[in-house]
């Protein structure tokens, strides 16, 4: 691991019950997406601090257990079973949807209630179980309404520079379902295959009007975004990308002006309630930058699982039961979970979705194209 295992005093601790420990899950080195990691935990650390100045779980502190998945999923399982033995009361966190897959695994084996933060595949366990729950949107449901904003904005055929994984897989399946019976078709460009200059030469053959970067980030997305951005064939061509890359301060940075006016999914409301706002102020200050719809769903889910330990004990099998019987009020709504139809987990049902760029006239600002 990464992180070292905890220091005796922190063992001490749990033995004595003083803390209430939760187990966070956060990618926060390569080749994870530590910008998406960084941002999550800032989430999660800042809900914790407010729990605790409230009074705590019943008088006793929460405290936050954090382990580095670096966007390995065998890590990932092998940290669940960590936590698992150090006496956490559930687990929190990650952002890779594949990493997430494997820590639901372990923690459904295990009997250890998960409530994940931010990954979105739908299939997060084979099997429906008690012991997981998602606040991110299953994929499905978001990446529909971006397909739906692609027939609206007059895209029908669509090209999509994917990497070889079980997620953009599934990405590239629902865009393909979605749009063919509305008159769309999504054309493949193997990105383990081309090179960005070849990927553009391929693009100019498929005749689509819009190139999906269904990959890693920063690498190949930036590269084929400046291939794309320099090749006068393909002055007309929108780049989009719904995995939502666009929204960290990173692609900013390293694209500017080439990384702007490329549609990507997030997950927060058009206009933030009271809570919203002030959760806002507090991660800016936190982050020393605008913060990203992941640090919310880092502070949601500290919000969700400190109500569950506050209503129902720190006991796993009755958190457990009773993701079903909560009802908080998170920065982007009230969040209940349910059983939704081909999801197996507890899913709450539905965050705000937004369709959003950066505004080409100014990078650093976002434009709201569409809400779902």
């Amino acid at each position: 691991m990464n992180t070292p295992p905890p220091p005796a005093s922190e063992a001490e601790r749990t033995d004595d019950g003083s803390a209430i420990r939760i187990g966070a899950l956060v990618p926060l080195t390569r080749p994870g997406w530590v910008g998406a990691g960084r941002h999550l935990l800032a989430g999660l650390e800042l809900a914790v601090r407010e729990v605790n100045e409230a009074g705590g779980i019943g008088g006793r502190p929460l405290e936050l257990v954090v382990r580095d998945t670096a966007a390995d999923p065998l890590k990932a399982a092998a940290a669940v079973d960590e936590l698992a033995g150090l006496g956490v009361a559930a687990l929190a966190g990650e952002y890779h949807s594949v990493v997430a897959r494997s820590a639901a695994a372990r923690a459904d084996a295990l009997g250890l209630p998960f409530l994940c933060s931010s990954a979105v595949l739908d299939a997060l366990t084979e099997q429906p179980t008690e012991w997981v729950a998602r606040l991110a949107p299953a994929q499905s449901h978001g990446w529909r309404i971006y397909a739906d904003f692609l027939l609206g904005a007059g895209h029908s055929r669509i090209a999509v520079a994917a990497d070889p994984s079980v997620y953009w897989a599934s990405g590239t399946r629902i865009l393909r379902d979605h749009l063919a019976p509305r008159g769309g078709t999504v054309v493949e460009l193997d990105m383990s295959a081309l090179s960005p200059a070849e990927a553009c030469d391929a693009l100019v053959d498929t005749g689509a009007t819009a190139l999906l970067l269904l990959t890693g980030f920063p690498e190949p997305a930036a590269a084929i975004v400046k291939a794309v951005r320099s090749d006068p064939r393909l002055a007309e061509i929108m780049m989009g990308a719904p995995a939502g890359q666009p929204e960290f301060a990173e692609w900013a940075t390293l694209l500017g002006a080439d990384g702007a006016g490329i549609p990507f999914l997030r997950y927060l409301p058009e206009r933030p309630g009271p809570l919203g706002a002030r959760v806002e102020a507090a991660l800016r200050e936190r982050l020393a930058e605008a913060p990203s719809f992941v640090a919310f769903e880092g502070y949601d889910t500290i919000a969700v699982l400190a109500e569950l330990l506050r209503s129902h004990g720190t006991d796993r099998a009755s958190t457990a039961e009773s993701w079903s019987r909560v009802a908080v009020e998170g920065t982007r709504g009230q969040i209940r979970f349910a059983r939704t139809q081909g999801i197996s987990v507890w899913q709450w049902a539905w965050p705000p979705v937004q369709v959003a760029d950066r505004d080409p006239s100014e990078p650093e600002r976002f434009r709201i194209l569409q809400c779902g």
